[in-house]
């Protein structure tokens, strides 16, 4: 590169960052007026999320009128809905609302969308960064098609006890491969940037060690020396966060007897201080009540304070902050500008999504019909269950199989399944038992005529059941 090229490149590299920077400090100066116009009632609405209740006929109401609710600026996030219909329907209620601040809609988008790729654990076993990148792209331009804006992943947890359930929507047990899948991941999600209509924003998760939970106990204790948290836990959180991870989600467990939730040391220390994260806190399903569980809190009202002065900014369904926090301020326990500060974060978001401009720019049906059922899609899908494949034992090369072989016997309780071929955590969609091909119908296609096929179930799943084993 002669010096003249490199002149232009580094002059033209300064404008985008001016033009950035710009842009930042537009929206900065947007939130800041928006806020100073929100009564603190509007500020808490914020910091509420729900999720659907939505059925064929639409929303129902199972803890009064959701819709009057996000009618009157009392939720600011809704989770579990999508689609093009149902987004722009209760878009278009939030805008009746007195500042008219449209909804976030998030959806656990965790390996696919239309199109299921296979389980995180899986993809991680591929080794190939570029092909789990690509597939979080796809995910990302399917599910922005269809309203949604925000994905509950990645989960960069590190996880060394298989007896934990979640081990499947992690990376496994090596720090380094984990930190940099999360990074990969936020990547393939958010694209080039938040507010193009193919990006969503992506939430590293779970803050933190929730991987270590003692005997892989869901939601149970985590015991472990600061230096361990430091080494092996935090670092896929930091790769994901530098990455430009727009969110991040707490954790269930407690760490060192401190629920990650109510935890000042995780979020305000760590995130918020030493890392300097700008983005905005969401718990997990309920975890701010549920610091009462863990004995830390006494009542809802008393996890809402432990958890908004620790640095939690969003309640996903806990309804502490909805029922408390005004009276909390109110009574001087918390300061109100520890909620400015939480409702700033999310706001910023909303800006840089685009939604305050066009609330409705990802409820495209165009879009949506455009990107369902894409064959490219389904081809990469399965490029990426090529590469997960692990095979552990091959004797006597019997693998890859003859279609000419005469006798084949498919053992095991999968063997027909359709559903359960989404993998765990997935998103259902009422046409999967049509669209899905079990294991046998599969090799019955690919198989001569002359072949033939044997079955035994041999068990169930989830029980002690012997009586099929002979």
């Amino acid at each position: 590169m002669n010096k003249y090229k490199l002149i232009i490149v580094t002059l033209l590299s300064v404008c985008l960052l001016a033009v950035a920077s710009a842009q930042e400090k537009s929206i900065h100066l947007k939130v800041k007026d928006l806020l100073s116009q929100m009564t603190l009632e509007e500020k808490v609405g914020q910091m509420n999320q729900y999720t659907s209740d939505w059925i064929v006929t639409g929303p129902i109401t199972q803890d009064g009128d959701k819709q009057n609710q996000i009618r009157n600026g009392q939720v600011g996030s809704m989770l579990n809905v999508r689609g093009v219909k149902h987004t722009r329907e209760l878009q278009e209620i939030a805008l009746q609302s007195r500042l008219k601040i449209p909804l976030l809609f998030g959806l656990d988008v965790i390996h696919g969308y239309r199109t299921i790729f296979p389980i995180p654990l899986a993809q991680a076993a591929s080794w190939d960064l570029d092909m789990i990148e690509k597939s979080e792209r796809i995910a990302a331009i399917e599910a922005a098609s269809g309203g949604v804006h925000w994905t509950f992943a990645p989960m960069v947890d590190i996880t060394r006890d298989p007896r934990w359930g979640r081990v499947m929507e992690g990376s496994g047990e090596d720090v380094y491969l984990g930190s940099q899948i999360g990074a990969a991941r936020v990547r393939g999600f958010q694209g080039k940037g938040l507010g193009n209509t193919d990006a969503i924003m992506a939430c590293a998760k779970h803050f933190a060690a929730y991987g270590a939970a003692v005997g892989g106990r869901d939601y149970n204790s985590v015991d472990m020396s600061r230096r361990q948290l430091w080494e092996t836990y935090l670092p896929p959180f930091k790769a994901a966060i530098d990455a430009g991870a727009a969110t991040v989600m707490n954790s269930f467990n407690d760490l060192n007897g401190v629920p990650a939730t109510a935890s000042r040391y995780l979020q305000r220390d760590i995130l918020k201080g030493k890392w300097n994260y700008p983005g905005f806190v969401v718990s997990d399903w309920g975890s701010i009540n549920e610091t009462i569980a863990h004995g830390y809190s006494k009542n809802a009202k008393d996890a809402a304070f432990h958890c908004v002065m620790a640095g939690s900014d969003m309640d996903m369904e806990s309804r502490a902050y909805k029922n408390n926090l005004v009276q909390l301020v109110k009574e001087g326990k918390v300061p109100e500008s520890v909620v400015d500060d939480a409702v700033s974060r999310i706001l910023q978001k909303k800006f840089e999504l685009g939604l305050f401009d066009d609330p409705f720019k990802f409820c495209d049906v165009d879009r949506e019909k455009a990107n369902w059922d894409n064959r490219e899609y389904l081809e990469t899908a399965r490029d990426m269950g090529r590469k997960s494949i692990v095979l552990l034992k091959n004797e006597n090369n019997l693998l890859p199989l003859d279609k000419n072989t005469k006798t084949i016997a498919l053992i095991g309780p999968l063997v027909k399944a359709v559903k359960s071929n989404l993998g765990f955590w997935s998103v259902e969609w009422e046409d999967d038992e049509s669209r899905i091909v079990s294991q046998w119908d599969g090799i019955k296609q690919k198989i001569s005529a002359g072949s033939k096929l044997l079955y035994a179930k041999g068990c169930n799943i989830n029980d002690d059941d012997t009586s099929g084993f002979d």
